[in-house]
C-alpha cells in the first residue's frame, strides 16, 4: 500500500520535502496544501520586482500546481489552509479560503512547514494603516508595488535593517524613490560587527539614503513616521521588515512542543513530539554548530537540506545533522557584505573567549584596473585558534573568501590552517596571497603573542586622551589626511628616528591598511620596545568607521581628510 505524505505549506521546505519524497518513492501519495495562492517561489528575489530588475511579478513564482503535478505526479492545492491535525486518528481538517468549505485528508506521515511571519507591533501607532506593508510573498509585493504606483509615492521609509529591509531598500532607491531606512539597534545587519558595519553604512549615504540608527517609530500616518526621538519623516508609504517570528499557531493548536527559542522543537530527524509529524523550514529551531546552542535560522539552503533529512528518514535512511553556521551574503549598491559563524557580540553573549584579525588588501593585484580593497575580519577562539567566524565587505565577490571559512568551520578547522590553504590565483581574480591566506597569517602571529593591537573602537579615545600615535605613511599622505595629534614618522624613516619613539609609554601605530604598521611595529618589538600596539585596521578602516557618525551625528572628527581607497 502505497504511503500517503501531507506537508502543510510550500516554498523551500515543504516543496523540497515533496520532491525528494517522491525520488524515494514513485508511489507516495504527496500532497502540499498552502494556503496563499503559490506553492512554490523564491522568496529572495521579491524586492527586485520594485526596481524593475524582475518586470513581472508572477515570474517569481518558481512552479505551478500544474507543474507539480505533470512534472512530478505531486499534488499542489493552493488557497487551501490546514486549520487542525488528530494526530491519533491521523488526518489533517483543511478549509478552502475562498469558500470556507472544510474536509478532511488522512496521511501516514505528516510534514509542517508553515515558515514564518513578519513581525508587525502594535503598538507603533498606526502601524495597520493601508499605506504600511510587508514584503512575504508574491501577493505581498505585488501590493506595495501597486500602491506606489498608484499613489505616486515619492517618500518611503523602510523600519528594520536586516536583509529584507535592505534589499527592498537598495531596489526603492534604484526604482528614483527618496529612501529613510530606520534601524533601532546601533547598526545595520545583526549578522556582521559594527566595525564592518559603518562601511555598509558609507554606502548608504554615499547612495542618498536617510540611514538612521539607534532609533525606532513610534508612529505612522498618511504623510509621515514620527520616531522615538521625535525626528519626524515625510513618508508617502512604509515598509515593515524588522524580522519574522515561526508561524507556529498550527502546531500549538494540536499540542506540538516549542523550543526554548519560540519555535517548534525538533530532534536530529526532524521530528516533533507527536509521532509522524516532522517539521522544517523557518518554524523551527536548529542548533548552532559552534555553540551548541537552539536558534532561528530564516535561510533557504538550511530548509531545503532540512527537508531532504526529514524525507530520509521517513524511508529508513540515516540522517546526519551537524548545525548550521548561517553564511549569508547580500548586494548594497556597489558594495558586497558576506558574513559565516559567529560575530564579536555573539562570542560575548555566549561566554567565548575570542580574538580577531583583520586584513585590507586589494580584490586583485594592486596592478589591474579598478583594484579595490577588501574588508576581511577572522574571528578565532583563544588559546585554541579555532575558526569561528568570519565578514567580508567590497567591491568584488567577497562570497568567495567567506565560503572558504564557512568550509573550515564545518571542519573544525583553526587559523594555522589557513596559512597554507593553495586557493586559486591570477591577478585579475585575487592578490598572491590571498585575503584568507593573510588572516590565517596575522590571526596565527597574534596567537603566538609576536605583536599586539588595538581596535579602531578605541582610536577616538586614544586621540582625545592625547596618546602617542604614529603615522608609518609617507608624508604626502599623512598631509592629504591624518588622525588628529599623530605623528608621522614613515616606515622608511623610522630606524633614523628612533629617539622619537618612547620606551616608557605606550605607542600606538597605524599606515594606510596595517602592513606597514605591522612591519614596524615587529621591527620595534626586536628593538626591544614592549609597549608597541598596530592600530587595527589602520587609516583605512579608522576612515569607514569614523565617517558615518561624524556626518550623522555632527560630531568633532578625529580625522583630518578620511580616505576611502588604497590608490
Amino acid at each position: 500500500m502505497s504511503k500517503k505524505v501531507i506537508v502543510v505549506g510550500g516554498v523551500a521546505g515543504g516543496a523540497s520535502v515533496a520532491a525528494r519524497v517522491r525520488r524515494l518513492d514513485e508511489d507516495a501519495e504527496i500532497t502540499m496544501f498552502e494556503k496563499g495562492p503559490n506553492v512554490s517561489f523564491s522568496n529572495c528575489s521579491l524586492p527586485y520586482h520594485l526596481s524593475g530588475t524582475i518586470k513581472n511579478a508572477d515570474d517569481i513564482v518558481l512552479m505551478h500546481p500544474e507543474q507539480f503535478k505533470r512534472q512530478y505526479n505531486i499534488d499542489a492545492v493552493v488557497n487551501t489552509e490546514v486549520i487542525d491535525v488528530d494526530h491519533a486518528e491521523k488526518n489533517v481538517t483543511i478549509k478552502n479560503v475562498s469558500t470556507s468549505q472544510t474536509s478532511k485528508v488522512d496521511y501516514d506521515e505528516l510534514v509542517l512547514s508553515p515558515g514564518a511571519v513578519p513581525i508587525v507591533p502594535n503598538s507603533i501607532k498606526g502601524v495597520h494603516g493601508n499605506n504600511v506593508f510587508t514584503v512575504r510573498n508574491v501577493e505581498d509585493i505585488k501590493a506595495l508595488q501597486g500602491y506606489i504606483e498608484e499613489t505616486n509615492a515619492k517618500n518611503i521609509t523602510v523600519v528594520g535593517g536586516g536583509f529584507v529591509g535592505l534589499e527592498v531598500m537598495e531596489n526603492l532607491v534604484e526604482a528614483g524613490k527618496n529612501v529613510s531606512l530606520v534601524e533601532a539597534a546601533h547598526h545595520i545587519m545583526a549578522t556582521i560587527d559594527d566595525d564592518m558595519a559603518q562601511i555598509a553604512h558609507k554606502e548608504l549615504l554615499d547612495n542618498g539614503v536617510n540611514l538612521i540608527v539607534d532609533d525606532a517609530v513610534s508612529a505612522i500616518s498618511s504623510t509621515n513616521v514620527t520616531l522615538s526621538s521625535n525626528k519626524v519623516i515625510p513618508t508617502d508609504v512604509v515598509v515593515m521588515a524588522i524580522g519574522v517570528k515561526p508561524d507556529v499557531s498550527l502546531a500549538e493548536k494540536i499540542g506540538i512542543k516549542l523550543g526554548s527559542t519560540g519555535a517548534i522543537a525538533v530532534n536530529q530527524n526532524y521530528q516533533t513530539n507527536l509521532p509522524n509529524i516532522y517539521a522544517v523550514g523557518d518554524a523551527i529551531e536548529v542548533t548552532n554548530m559552534i555553540t551548541r546552542k537552539k536558534q532561528r535560522l530564516n535561510l533557504a539552503f538550511p530548509a531545503q537540506m532540512e527537508a531532504r533529512n526529514a524525507a530520509d528518514h521517513m524511508y529508513g535512511r540515516t540522517v546526519t545533522q551537524r548545525g548550521v553556521i548561517g553564511s549569508q551574503v547580500i548586494k548594497l549598491f556597489k558594495m558586497n557584505v558576506a558574513s559565516t559563524g559567529l560575530t564579536e557580540k555573539q562570542c560575548l553573549d555566549n561566554g567565548i573567549s575570542y580574538d580577531i584579525a583583520m586584513v585590507i588588501p586589494k580584490d586583485k593585484v594592486a596592478l589591474m584596473p579598478n583594484a579595490k580593497p577588501l574588508y576581511f575580519k577572522l574571528i578565532f577562539g583563544t588559546p585554541s585558534g579555532e575558526i569561528l567566524g568570519a565578514q567580508a565587505v567590497g567591491e568584488s565577490g567577497v562570497d568567495k573568501q567567506v565560503d572558504i571559512i564557512a568550509t573550515m568551520i564545518s571542519m573544525h578547522g583553526h587559523v594555522e590552517d589557513l596559512q597554507n590553504l593553495e586557493l586559486c590565483y591570477q591577478p585579475m581574480f585575487s592578490t598572491a596571497k590571498n585575503a584568507v591566506n593573510m588572516a590565517g597569517l596575522v590571526a596565527t602571529n597574534i596567537l603566538n603573542g609576536e605583536f599586539k593591537q588595538v581596535r579602531m573602537s578605541k582610536v577616538r579615545g586614544l586621540v582625545e586622551s592625547g596618546a602617542m600615535i604614529v603615522d608609518a605613511r609617507e608624508p604626502n599622505e599623512y598631509k592629504e589626511g591624518h588622525i588628529k595629534g599623530a605623528i608621522n614618522i614613515p616606515l622608511s624613516e623610522f630606524r633614523d628616528r628612533l629617539d622619537e619613539i618612547p620606551h616608557n609609554i605606550p605607542v600606538y601605530v597605524h599606515c594606510l591598511s596595517s602592513q606597514r604598521s605591522y612591519n614596524m611595529v615587529r621591527a620595534l618589538g626586536n628593538l626591544g620596545y614592549t609597549n608597541i600596539y598596530n592600530i587595527v585596521g589602520s587609516f583605512l578602516g579608522l576612515s569607514e568607521y569614523e565617517y558615518y557618525h561624524d556626518t550623522v551625528d555632527d560630531r568633532d572628527p578625529i580625522i583630518d581628510g578620511y580616505r576611502f581607497d588604497l590608490m
